[in-house]
């Protein structure tokens, strides 16, 4: 059985850690952080040979690289990035939400995946959401999972100081940071938006509510540092009792909440073991239910081996009907049957080689499948996408995919006052109408129905790919239901077309979800780039239109050098 509490002697080492860890890695994490915004624009593509941190936010790269220059693993450096963005990227970045962490251990160890997904409160109900719209609110609030999951990776695999890890976003949000163009027009869009949460707004706005925040701006957080460094002193006690769970319950309280104490206290984090499938002499590894990643990839990865994508060339026609028509069925798949294990079987052909040849086989090459076909025994009716990913490996091939979330951008709205910190609307995920699967995408089927204290179903996807033991890609995205089609796409990109890791990230993407019955393709250059590819869908019966979806921050290993891609502007790969 793990120990999940702090030894006196751990204690003891914080104190001298903290202070150590100050001078010789925070303040170079710092200096980064207190250069002009337009300073850490852009560096989207890093090589290395000992180490990588590849994430959305400049400052959380960065301070990931600082911990492996220390000597830290790659978990140290996933913690250390995890509560960095807590502080520098408020819109997914969090505490007060929850994800999934796969680890790649490369010292004999198997793969191992920390589920730290939330929890409905004790007292959620089936029926609680049915006449309901709105994602925001205390009601829409789960019991967070981050610290718990954190500080679980760290007790399993860390090697490090816990309080080394959880300082330099104790300073980053105590002494502040300088806002990027990209920051500065999220927190203003978020504060004229939201007028109902007078929290949010002092919070995140200029001058105690404004929008007016402007690149290179300092923006502190004072009441979120003095949260921080509880859980820098106390561990994941200092988020789960103490002064910030009485802070959380008063808020729950002052909003019509449903968390209690006993929610917090009743909250673990778990070790799972991962989804594992071979692909083209690949080892891929993703993430168990809750999350439905790990099983529609594999799922998805079995059907497409029965086809010679590589042949047919990677923007034909034939090849983009396949992946499309894939795609189509393991999602109705997740729709009939994925869901939190605790309270759900799921069938375990659904990863099988056997199974997936039998859905080859149904694949018309010649016109699109209608979804409403694949539906029975589901009854139709008539009638989230704010997540981050960041990718680490160390100098010892160790590596760490994480994907983690407050479900829709700034969550539930909800500050709790005192702490600073968002709170996660992830009771979104579940099926708020039960019965109710239509055409337009909404899921009613009873795998994801609420329950008390039942993890809700996540797309989220953090991705490892090894072959001969070796890692190869590390990869994962936001996007909400998109997630899952956005690491296929990168996976396939990289393991079946031989893509470099830019151009791979900056391909195209498809996403086709079962319903809504239509195919997203990624990508606003339609007539230029792929000039007969959208038509030729489009005679196959498929419905397309153009859009963007992901954020898929990477790694890839190759001959010995160690790439790290961002996938957007403001991104960094920081790696030595």
């Amino acid at each position: 059985m793990l120990t999940l509490a702090l030894t006196e002697r751990q204690r003891a080492n914080q104190v001298l850690t903290t202070r150590t860890c100050t001078v010789m890695c925070v303040w170079a994490v710092l200096g980064a952080a207190h250069c002009p915004a337009q300073a850490r624009i852009g560096v989207r593509d890093a090589t290395g040979q000992r180490g990588m941190v590849v994430s959305t936010s400049p400052e959380g790269s960065d301070v990931g690289l600082a911990i492996l220059k220390r000597g830290g693993n790659a978990v140290d450096a996933a913690v250390a990035t995890a509560f960095a963005m807590a502080v520098t990227h408020p819109a997914a970045g969090n505490i007060g939400g929850g994800g999934f962490m796969l680890i790649y251990p490369a010292d004999g160890r198997p793969p191992g995946m920390i589920d730290y997904r939330e929890k409905a409160p004790i007292a959620a109900t089936r029926n609680m959401f049915i006449n309901r719209t709105s994602h925001d609110g205390h009601k829409v609030v789960g019991v967070p999972g981050t610290v718990r999951g954190l500080w679980l990776a760290h007790q399993t695999y860390g090697s490090l100081e816990w309080a080394a890890l959880v300082e330099p976003a104790v300073a980053l949000a105590r002494d502040g940071f300088h806002l990027s163009g990209g920051l500065a027009r999220s927190l203003n869009g978020a504060v004229g938006r939201i007028t109902d949460f007078p929290e949010f707004r002092r919070t995140y706005g200029k001058d105690g509510g404004k929008p007016t925040w402007k690149p290179g701006d300092r923006f502190i957080q004072a009441d979120l540092a003095k949260t921080l460094d509880r859980i820098r002193v106390l561990g994941y006690k200092g988020f789960y009792s103490g002064e910030t769970a009485s802070l959380l319950i008063d808020e729950m309280k002052r909003g019509g909440g449903l968390i209690t104490q006993a929610d917090l206290d009743g909250y673990q984090a778990v070790i799972r073991e991962p989804i594992h499938a071979t692909f083209r002499g690949y080892d891929v590894y993703g993430p168990p239910p809750p999350s439905s990643g790990g099983i529609c990839l594999t799922e998805m990865l079995n059907i497409l081996e029965h086809f010679d994508l590589k042949s047919m060339e990677r923007w034909s026609p034939e090849t983009n009907h396949l992946i499309i028509e894939t795609m189509r069925r393991a999602y109705c798949d997740r729709a009939k049957f994925l869901g939190d294990t605790d309270f759900v079987s799921i069938p375990p052909y659904l990863t099988s080689k056997a199974y997936a040849k039998k859905l080859a086989s149904g694949i018309d090459r010649t016109r699109a499948t209608p979804s409403e076909s694949l539906a029975a025994p589901i009854q139709l009716a008539d009638e989230g996408t704010e997540t981050t990913h960041f990718s680490v490996i160390d100098r010892n091939g160790m590596a760490v995919s994480n994907t983690y979330t407050l479900e829709r951008g700034f969550g539930s709205k909800v500050v709790v006052r005192g702490a600073g910190f968002l709170l996660n609307n992830e009771m979104g995920d579940f099926n708020w109408k039960p019965g109710v699967t239509d055409r337009h995408g909404r899921i009613g089927t009873p795998a994801n129905e609420i329950r008390p204290a039942k993890r809700m179903l996540s797309s989220m996807t953090p991705v490892i790919a090894s072959r001969h033991g070796k890692v190869v890609l590390v990869t994962g995205s936001p996007g909400g239901r998109t997630i899952i089609n956005t690491v296929l796409c990168v996976t396939l990109n990289v393991l079946e077309f031989g893509m470099d890791l830019r151009p791979a990230l900056d391909a195209p993407r498809l996403d086709q979800e079962w319903f809504p019955d239509r195919v997203t393709f990624g990508s606003s250059e339609e007539d230029v780039a792929y000039p007969d590819l959208v038509p030729k869908l489009r005679l196959l019966g498929h419905d397309v239109r153009i859009g963007h979806q992901g954020d898929a921050n990477s790694i890839l290993v190759k001959h010995g050098v160690i790439h790290g891609a961002a996938d957007n502007r403001w991104g960094k790969a920081s790696g030595f």
